[in-house]
């Protein structure tokens, strides 16, 4: 006896068309977000080596039949960008290192140690997310006026080192750690200070360098705080003292395109170095 039967294509086959389509449609998403960022960048970078007398005739075009380095001659002479940058970097190590360190034991405290209103004070804390900061502003600065810490490092960094977000993360990636951990170092006489610091931290790092990079780069870009607490040029951070330096020239654009490029590439620097311990810090405090 003869006869045929037909079988449907494997699902194996139908599962792996899907995955591949997946991925390309992800693929393609991936590249449309980075030109997204990318393109605004090569063209500041563009506009930045172009001469003025060609911006004026057409300030879109993306080619320049003379490059020069004009612009960036011109912030070196009439800036300060070394101290500028400098300040930039003292400001944002020091707010990070300060943010990382009491961000990381308010969440061990809310995370592993058991006391009454634990959750009340966690929720309070979260309620500090909806508090704009800019109501806040005015009663920082009368504060630091009072103890004269006006122009200085600790007059910028001080207040930024509040971080609901950090200790969100950190508390997050805390509670996934097993509690015997943590009840077996107690057992053997350990005091919470001394399993925060020996038994949790070292397995925390995917949170340090999360919380390290996303406060670095937030403070690095902050303008609004440096511009309210520092006149003095010389204490200034980059993003105003390039805005005092784009204030000076008035609207050149090729000058204003190369102060934004000198502030993106030092981030850019830092995400080419760290890009991995990025990805690790994102997938394992859980943050999608």
């Amino acid at each position: 006896m003869t006869g045929t039967t037909q079988t449907a294509a494997p699902a194996p086959r139908r599962r792996y068309d899907a995955e591949k389509l997946f991925n390309r449609v992800a693929l393609g998403v991936l590249v449309a977000f980075a030109l997204l960022w990318l393109v605004p960048l090569l063209f500041a970078t563009a506009i930045s080596i172009r001469p003025a007398d060609e911006i004026a005739v057409d300030p879109t075009s993306w080619f320049s039949s003379n490059p020069t380095l004009a612009a960036y001659e011109d912030l070196f002479d009439k800036g300060k960008l070394p101290y500028w940058y400098a300040n930039s970097f003292i400001v944002s190590l020091l707010t990070t290192v300060l943010t990382v360190g009491t961000a990381s034991l308010a969440a061990f405290g809310l995370s592993q140690v058991r006391f009454r209103l634990r959750r009340v004070a966690f929720l309070l804390l979260l309620a500090g997310i909806m508090v704009p900061m800019q109501v806040l502003m005015i009663p920082q600065f009368l504060a630091l006026q009072e103890v004269g810490l006006l122009n200085t490092y600790w007059g910028v960094v001080l207040p930024q080192v509040p971080n609901v977000v950090a200790v969100f993360v950190f508390k997050q990636f805390f509670d996934g750690i097993p509690r015997e951990l943590v009840e077996a170092a107690r057992a053997d006489g350990a005091g919470w200070l001394r399993t925060y610091w020996q038994i949790v931290m070292p397995v925390a790092r995917p949170a340090v360098s999360a919380v390290t990079i996303f406060v670095f780069v937030q403070v690095w870009n902050n303008f609004l705080w440096p511009l309210l607490v520092v006149t003095d040029p010389e204490m200034m951070t980059l993003p105003v003292g390039l805005n005092s330096v784009q204030d000076a020239f008035g609207i050149p654009y090729a000058q204003l395109m190369a102060s934004a490029v000198l502030g993106a590439v030092p981030l850019l620097v830092v995400f080419s170095l760290f890009q991995r311990r990025i990805v690790e810090g994102i997938a394992g405090t859980g943050l999608k």
